[in-house]
């Protein structure tokens, strides 16, 4: 399972380029950090990706996921998870129901909400299972997001600063946290940041200006 790019190029619909001739690749596992100014196209890219690129950009090159072309996909067929600096949880819903609701339709009945329950056990938050997302803390919803995305079963996960909104102390732990989870589920990870101590040791960085000969191993 692997994410990717080969020779891909955004430009705005003015004609400015934001980026041109990027390849990479990101292994099952594996996470791949995206560092560079703002409007360099760090997030346009991920949207690239998840099939929600605005007609303000269009790109050229392919997107392969698995080795199947995303190009022209529509995007609730590319099985992309987003991971956002906003928990983006559905305040009307309970956080059981928040987990419910990203299972696949395959998943009827009374089992949806067993799946939910079990989930939130795994994280040692089954004691929040009918609290509203504003009832619990930032920490507590951001991993509640992050298992809700899990949890529909994704094959790649796209991370546009998750971290940034936490403080120091649990910024860390969460990030390791999330690492992890992202190893288990064995799915390759695009992650944008500002911040290089939210790159996981051992994982890849391409730092601006992006070329493939910059893609080098984070080891701090």
């Amino acid at each position: 399972m692997s994410l990717c790019l080969e020779n891909l190029a955004i430009r705005k619909s003015s004609g400015e380029v934001l980026f041109s001739s990027l390849n990479m690749r990101v292994e099952k596992g594996e996470v791949l950090c995206l560092m560079g100014p703002s409007g360099c196209g760090k997030s346009t890219l991920l949207d690239a990706v998840a099939g929600h690129l605005s007609d303000e950009f269009e790109y050229f090159g392919s997107i392969k996921l698995n080795g199947i072309k995303l190009d022209g996909m529509a995007a609730h067929k590319r099985e992309v998870g987003i991971l956002f600096q906003d928990d983006l949880l559905f305040p009307h819903l309970s956080v059981w129901e928040n987990l419910a609701f990203a299972l696949p339709d395959t998943i009827k009945g009374a089992e949806r909400k067993e799946r939910a329950m079990q989930a939130l056990k795994n994280i040692s938050l089954a004691q929040l299972a009918n609290s509203f997302p504003d009832q619990i803390s930032g920490g507590q919803r951001a991993r509640v997001s992050l298992t809700r995305m899990l949890l529909a079963k994704p094959k790649v996960a796209l991370l546009d600063e998750p971290f940034s909104k936490l403080d120091k102390t649990l910024r860390s732990q969460f990030r390791d946290w999330v690492v992890e989870q992202l190893k288990e589920a064995q799915i390759p990870a695009l992650m944008v940041t500002h911040d290089l101590e939210d790159i996981p040791q051992g994982s890849q960085l391409l730092n601006w200006p992006w070329h493939a000969a910059q893609q080098e191993r984070q080891h701090a």
